[in-house]
Order: C-alpha cells, then structure tokens, then sequence
C-alpha cells in the first residue's frame, strides 16, 4: 500500500493554534456507516449518539513537561532536552537541539544546576540516550523547571499550560496529549454517565513517534515505535461485562484504540495487563473489540489517519476529510472532532 494514498491537501489556517472554550463547544463530524450519512454537531452533542449500557473508554495519561531548556556545563551555549522515554532508572530517551553540537559526553545544565544531564550516544533518527542527576523530586523538578512539549504546527504560546492536559488526566508519562480526550468537560462526563453509561480509564503514554508520517515506500514495512500501556484488571472486567450484556465499546482516540486492540483476545473479549505495544492498525486489520470510535483529523500519511481509515474506510474517510475542509472544520492536536458510529 503507497503512503500516497492517505494525502490530503489542508490549508493551513484550518491548523488549530488554540483550544476552543469551552472544550466541549467544538465542531463534530458525525460519520454514520450503516447509513451512510454526515451529520455536523457539536461535541457537546455526543450524549445523543450514546445509548445505556454502553461502555465509554478514555486515555488517563497526563503529558510530562518534558521540555527542558539549559545550558552546557561551564558555558552559555543554550541546549534544548525533550524527554521521550524512560530506559529504567534515571535513563530516558531524549531529543536534544541543536544536536549536532550536542557531543556524547556533553552535560547539560538545567535550572540553577538542580537538574542535569549527561548525553549519551545516538539511538537512530535522531534519539539519544541521556542519563539525569537531580537534587530532590524529579517529577517536581519537572514541573518546576519544564516546558509542555507542543507539536511543531502549535506556533502559538499557551495561555493555559492545564489546556494541553485532558480533564481527567492522572498518569504522567506521556510526550504528548491524547488529543481525542481534549474535548470532554467534567460536566459532560456527567451528563454521560447519567445516561447509564459506563465511563472507564486505561493507561497509554503517548510518545512522539506516533505522530510522524510515514516514509517508507510502503505501508505495511513501517515500524511504530513502542508505548507503554496499562488495563488493570477490575476495568477489563468491566468492560467484558459492558459489552456481553449488549453494551457498545466506544474508543476515545486512537492511543485507547491502541491499547484495546493490544490486549484483546481473539474472542473479542479484553485481558488486563501493562507493557510495550508497537501495534500499527491500516487498512485491511480486523478490529477484535472496538465498536464506535471518536477522533480528531489528523495529519496526512499519519499513522492515525490509517487507524481511522482501517476502521471506518479510506474513500469514506478521505471523502470526510474533503469535507471537512470544505466547511472549515479546524485539523489536528486543537482541531474539532469525528465519532464514527
């Protein structure tokens, strides 16, 4: 399959630089399959296309402020760390600008020197590995010293850092939002589980690897990078017994769509577990659980446009897209969103 084939042409004002306010007043495209219809809503609206019994399934990852502007050691130069990835111990994966003049061996200085890192050798594309020392906490290092790492087409400083965080995030760890969850108030999560609806939480870290595009020549020979998952048990079993009741599975995003295709089994049924999954979903996977899926428009060649694609159609999807440009619907991290029923 060409990589060719998931391109799409996007303005690029229809990039969204900011959040709506608030969240839940962004755009929905609501893409039927059965019958073959788009409807134009807004996502305050989703409670209308849910029924009771039904099972809600959200991301509860919480994204680290893991962008780290120093100093080399005994000098003024300015280096940039991006945590990606922790190794075990103080060892992380990490991006570093300006790379090239950043040597193995190089420290790096942070702060007033309470944090530091020593660089160590290249990865590939682009990965080091690096090794941290810290006086005190290092996840309040973090947020004391960090920067929220926001994808390159965000140009625009936040007013808010808390906007690029989910409602209900509780699990740091992630490089990145899962973007789908952005849209969702603590009022409309009521409003959900007044419905009878039951709303759960698992675990998947985000890391940037996700969102770059294909390269290859062909689909099929990309290799996601990895990112650790949690289910825990008592949420698999409730879920099982959501969906053997008659319940629907309704994935939030495409990191939950992930993880659930990860852990089902060939049954359709969900085993708890925690992890690494590199799982890549394109057209022509067979989905085991997932039954409604909500999303933003993402990039094109993304492997996430490919998930959407794999679970709702390329042509309906492209076709989706074509229209979402024609009526301005805003694209990617801060975008509006889609529900495919």
């Amino acid at each position: 399959m060409d990589p060719r084939e998931f391109d799409f042409d996007l303005p690029p004002e229809l990039i969204a630089q900011q959040p709506v306010s608030p969240r839940d007043h962004s755009r929905l495209m609501v893409v039927d399959r059965a019958r073959n219809r788009v409807e134009h809503r807004q996502f305050k609206n989703l409670p209308e296309y849910l029924r009771p019994g039904d099972c809600l399934v959200l991301n509860d990852t919480r994204v680290l402020p893991a962008r780290l502007i120093g100093r080399k050691q005994n000098g003024t130069a300015q280096a940039e760390v991006l945590l990606l990835k922790p190794l075990g111990g103080d060892c992380w994966e990490v991006l570093c600008r300006p790379g090239r003049r950043l040597r193995p061996g190089t420290e790096v200085v942070f702060g007033q020197g309470e944090l530091s890192c020593r660089l160590g050798p290249e990865l590939g594309e682009g990965v080091r590995e690096a090794v941290f020392q810290y006086r005190g906490d290092f996840q309040a290092l973090l947020e004391e010293l960090g920067r929220m790492p926001l994808p390159p087409y965000i140009t625009a400083d936040l007013a808010d850092q808390e906007s690029y965080q989910t409602v209900y995030s509780r699990q740091p760890g992630s490089a990145a939002a899962p973007t789908a969850g952005l849209h969702f108030t603590p009022r409309l999560l009521d409003e959900i589980r007044e419905l009878g609806v039951s709303v759960e939480f698992l675990t998947l870290h985000v890391g940037l690897g996700t969102f770059r595009p294909v390269q290859t020549e062909r689909v099929e020979d990309h290799r996601m990078h990895s990112e650790f998952y949690c289910l825990a048990a008592e949420t698999a079993e409730r879920i099982n017994r959501a969906r053997q009741a008659g319940g629907r599975l309704i994935a939030v995003g495409t990191t939950v769509t992930r993880t659930l295709e990860t852990v089902a089994r060939a049954d359709g049924s969900l085993g708890p577990g925690s992890g690494w999954t590199g799982i890549f979903i394109y057209p022509g996977y067979r989905f085991k659980t997932v039954d409604v899926l909500t999303t933003n428009f993402h990039l094109p060649r993304s492997t996430l446009l490919m998930l959407v694609s794999a679970f709702a159609g390329r042509e309906r999807v492209l076709e989706a897209y074509r229209l979402a440009v024609e009526r301005r619907y805003r694209f990617f991290s801060f975008g509006d969103a889609m529900l495919v029923l």
